[in-house]
């Protein structure tokens, strides 16, 4: 495993795989909520959504907490109280909440499909199931496509349309799932296997190897000496709902989260090229058989041939190698230019999770974050950066309780504050002062400049009225990047993985304005955005423009989903000169500035 994937791996395996019952009980709370929200009753659903945070925010594993405290334990969690408490200790021990299950039972919908659709909330699942029976994805599709939604109170012809385009957005996307929530999970199969003894070398491979935006399904690679012990051990995991296939050396499955798994054990002699291979893509090895074919060889799953004769088989580096070609990493394997890059050794140096010294899209509880200001720097610490950015919302998104003039000001004092402590302890690091501006209709910001020129830096993002005609949006963005105290555009584009896509906006000329104006764009790497994409990355370093990966983090664990903006800036061919947080404080400063 390379040491960029081990660390993107400890991540996952921190976050998510250790805590598998805190998802479980987060998704349940949260339809909860929106199950109250429907009845129409105040107060409560905010409470079951409040722990939903706290549960997926939680350090530690709530089977865990509940074994060593017990039923004490649970209610010391934030916002915790006798009656959720009591669901969750009912979770644990019988693997349901009835009061859940009464509430599905009174309202049979799919809020996980219906609330995927852009638009719908809890009170129009509502009114769509009362006064059209809509249960699902399919019905709501059915009553739109026959025009009955545009004849419900506040609704019309327009968000009928919407409806009937976010639907057809979601179908494309169905059956895939995002890199973020499957990587998780296909590690923790890894290394239930890599423990099994049976198991010699065992690596990820396919489009989540290539760190693939969004997976369809998983495909493992591993070696031993018993394969049928390895099939019989695969098959029997924890998860597995449907064996799909399982033959001497291939097995695939099932898991319940609703992805499949193919495992395939090869032999040793073979493992590098089988990587090769099973990594993909079809295209890249479509490019590299033609190679071989030049030049009088063969090369599949079991190695490079010349005749019968094996050039390379056993690792990976010396097929790319006996082909002539630099070693391509396993992101750039998309025939884009790679090969050809790697014949005349002018692939780019990707940059490395190492090379990230902060963080500056980073929010706090001053606007409804989870975390204070120094929790987000204790932990931005223990990562080993060298700073952290605050970059609250500010007064548009009230939802957000975004901050003016004044709460800035004062948030400023507070982080002098800290800083100072910090100077005190001889601690290398420095929180800096930012905000995350909106970018109103017009291109103007929702903060006066004279507070905006008092900060460190400014990010500015659209956050509203998303669906504006393609010159108006273009014009809006590039206005924003006019204002000289605007330093970074976030999440550039508004996509949403399997949920939204991206405005229209004309890109080239979005690139066009931040060279001029020196406008750095955001590479988002929150799982759910990942946000440049990495055609637009590319793209932006050909221009030289400059881009940050950020992570938009609303908690402290949170801060970790940066190792996902680095695998989508590899993916855009981005060096660390072309990312400005691998700069240290003071030079990040100073080109701020300039």
């Amino acid at each position: 495993m390379s040491r960029f994937f081990l660390w993107l791996f400890f991540y996952s395996l921190y976050n998510v795989l250790m805590w598998t019952k805190n998802q479980e009980l987060a998704k349940i709370f949260n339809q909860i909520a929106i199950f109250l929200e429907m009845k129409g009753i105040a107060f409560k659903p905010q409470a079951y959504e409040r722990v939903a945070l706290e549960l997926v925010a939680l350090s530690e594993d709530v089977f865990a907490i509940y074994q060593r405290e017990g039923f004490t334990g649970l209610k010391k969690i934030p916002g915790v109280g006798e009656g959720i408490a009591k669901a969750i200790e009912e979770y644990l021990r019988t693997g349901k909440i009835r009061f859940y299950e009464d509430l599905k039972k009174k309202m049979p919908v799919n809020l996980e499909e219906l609330t995927a659709v852009e638009g719908i909330g809890p009170k129009t699942i509502k009114v769509l199931y009362q006064k059209l029976g809509v249960k699902d994805l399919r019905g709501l599709e059915k009553a739109a496509r026959a025009n009955k939604v545009r004849s419900l109170e506040n609704f019309g012809e327009k968000s009928e349309a919407n409806i009937l385009q976010s639907i057809e957005f979601l179908k494309r996307s169905k059956g895939r799932f995002l890199l973020g929530d499957i990587l998780p999970e296909i590690q923790a199969v890894v290394e239930k296997l890599r423990d099994f003894r049976q198991v010699k070398v065992v690596d990820i491979a396919g489009s989540l190897r290539r760190c693939k935006e969004t997976i369809g399904d998983a495909d493992i690679l591993a070696v031993s000496g018993n394969p049928k012990g390895v099939m019989d051990f695969f098959v029997s995991l924890p998860g597995v709902v449907k064996v799909w296939g399982k033959g001497g050396t291939k097995a695939s499955i099932r898991m319940k989260q609703g992805f499949d798994i193919d495992l395939r054990i090869v032999p040793a002699r073979s493992y590098g090229a089988a990587l090769q291979y099973f990594t993909g893509s079809k295209e890249h090895n479509i490019a590299l058989r033609k190679i071989a074919i030049e030049r009088g060889l063969k090369l599949n799953e079991y190695g490079l041939f010349k005749g019968r004769k094996i050039l390379a088989s056993e690792n990976e580096k010396k097929i790319y190698q006996a082909l002539g070609l630099a070693y391509i990493e396993p992101e750039l394997r998309e025939n884009q230019g790679e090969v050809e890059a790697a014949f005349s050794n002018k692939l780019p140096r990707l940059i490395d999770q190492e090379d990230i010294l902060g963080d500056l899209h980073c929010h706090s509880n001053w606007d409804g974050g989870r975390d204070s200001i120094t929790e987000m720097a204790k932990t931005a610490q223990k990562m080993g950066y060298q700073y952290i950015g605050i970059a609250d919302h500010t007064k548009f998104l009230r939802i957000e309780h975004g901050l003016d003039e004044k709460q800035l000001l004062h948030q400023k004092k507070e982080i002098e504050k800290l800083n100072s402590k910090f100077k005190i302890l001889n601690l290398k690091f420095q929180i800096l002062h930012g905000c995350e501006a909106n970018i109103l209709n017009d291109g103007s910001l929702d903060i006066k400049d004279e507070a905006l020129a008092k900060l460190d830096f400014v990010i500015a993002g659209v956050h509203s009225n998303l669906k504006m005609p393609k010159g108006q949006m273009t014009e809006r963005i590039v206005r924003a990047m006019k204002n000289p105290n605007v330093d970074i555009i976030s999440h550039p584009t508004g996509r949403i993985l399997q949920k939204r896509d991206e405005y229209q906006a004309d890109f080239p000329m979005m690139l066009q304005a931040a060279k001029k104006t020196g406008t750095i764009l955001e590479i988002n790497a929150y799982p759910d955005r990942l946000d440049l994409k990495d055609s637009h990355i590319r793209q932006a370093k050909m221009m030289g423009v400059k881009m940050i990966i950020n992570t938009d983090s609303h908690s402290k664990t949170q801060l970790g989903v940066m190792s996902f903006g680095v695998t989508q800036a590899r993916r855009g061919w981005a060096e660390k000169k072309d990312i400005i947080n691998c700069q240290p404080a003071e030079k990040l400063l100073s080109f701020l500035k300039h």
